[in-house]
């Protein structure tokens, strides 16, 4: 199985990416909202989630974990397939299908094209545990301020930091200052871990 495929953009269209990385081309289905992520860029770092069929190997990307992870939650709901999943991250937001979840708002979930009454509700019964209880549900903040505290994450954990703790300290580092860049984030960081 696949973490996580990162190369140059060959084509970018809003559902589908092809990602060549060491001389291959990857054709990778994407949501909308990981399209508008990606665009303008000319080498990403996708997230993947594996389906292999008895016809097909399919491949769905994703810009961060979080959005996998959910992406997965949803996928394990009966009656939501990866297609149906791609769909509601191209209709709404992670965050927002996080929030309908916990707030139970079977409204908000059923307007989604493929959507009905009973599977929105069997969603929300399904996964309003599992939402709570994740850290997913957390890690939807503001797209920029994610993508930066991402960066300098990724950057900490690799220098051999624990996880939890750097997370602690780079929420503080953004929360005090918002608009510092990922460089400054991370020197903060290592001064007072």
């Amino acid at each position: 199985m696949y973490e996580y495929i990162k190369g140059s953009v060959v084509s970018l269209k809003p559902s589908h990416i092809v990602l060549e990385a060491n001389s291959v081309g990857y054709f990778i289905a994407i949501s909308l909202n990981t399209y508008t992520q990606l665009n303008g860029r000319e080498s990403v770092k996708l997230f993947i989630h594996q389906v292999v069929r008895e016809d097909a190997h399919l491949l769905y990307g994703f810009a961060s974990e979080a959005e996998r992870e959910l992406f997965r939650m949803l996928i394990s709901v009966s009656g939501i397939g990866s297609n149906t999943a791609i769909m509601m991250f191209s209709s709404l937001s992670p965050d927002e299908i996080s929030n309908a979840i916990l707030n139970e708002n079977v409204n908000l979930l059923k307007s989604i094209k493929g959507i009905g009454v009973k599977t929105a509700q069997r969603v929300i019964i399904d996964l309003k545990d599992k939402v709570g209880k994740s850290p997913v549900s957390e890690q939807f903040v503001a797209s920029a301020d994610n993508t930066l505290r991402n960066e300098a994450l990724s950057a900490l954990v690799m220098l051999g930091f624990a996880k939890k703790p750097v997370e602690k300290e780079l929420d503080k580092i953004l929360a005090a200052q918002p608009n510092l860049s990922v460089e400054s984030v991370i020197k903060l960081a290592l001064k007072s871990l």
